[in-house]
């Protein structure tokens, strides 16, 4: 059995967004017990990760480590065509993922202890971003 739900996710800018609980959500509305969720970020300038739960310090230091390895502004650059925080954003989405692939057990997302499920915001300002989690199983 195959089924997707839709999410939309209002970001405030630059940063992290937990969804753990709506992903978590669609999964369980599936009826699917065992299998298979996709979760799949519909854009170019923001991204997917699993990331640490626990300790919001974490969200910081990885923003913290990606503001020092892609610069605003960097006149590397050509594409600035939305300011300067537009070919970052970009760059940004590429060393991470779009789409992440997490088990069904017991009609949940298979998720451990510390993980989350999160949005990461790459432009500076707020955006609704579509995702779109899918659940493959019986």
């Amino acid at each position: 059995m195959y089924q997707a739900k839709e999410l939309t996710v209002s970001t405030r800018g630059r940063g992290l967004v937990d969804i753990t609980g709506e992903v978590q959500q669609a999964v369980k509305g599936t009826g699917i017990r065992e299998g298979l969720c996709t979760v799949f970020l519909h854009h170019t300038s923001a991204s997917l990760i699993i990331g640490e739960n626990a300790d919001p310090v974490v969200q910081r230091d990885l923003e913290a480590f990606f503001s020092r390895l892609v610069k605003d502004g960097d006149p590397l650059f050509q594409h600035d065509a939305e300011g300067p925080d537009d070919m970052p954003a970009h760059v940004r989405t590429v060393l991470t993922q779009l789409s992440l692939s997490i088990p069904v057990k017991d009609g949940e997302a298979d998720l451990g202890t510390w993980q989350g499920v999160y949005v990461w915001e790459h432009r500076t300002s707020p955006h609704r971003r579509r995702v779109t989690v899918s659940v493959l199983g019986g």
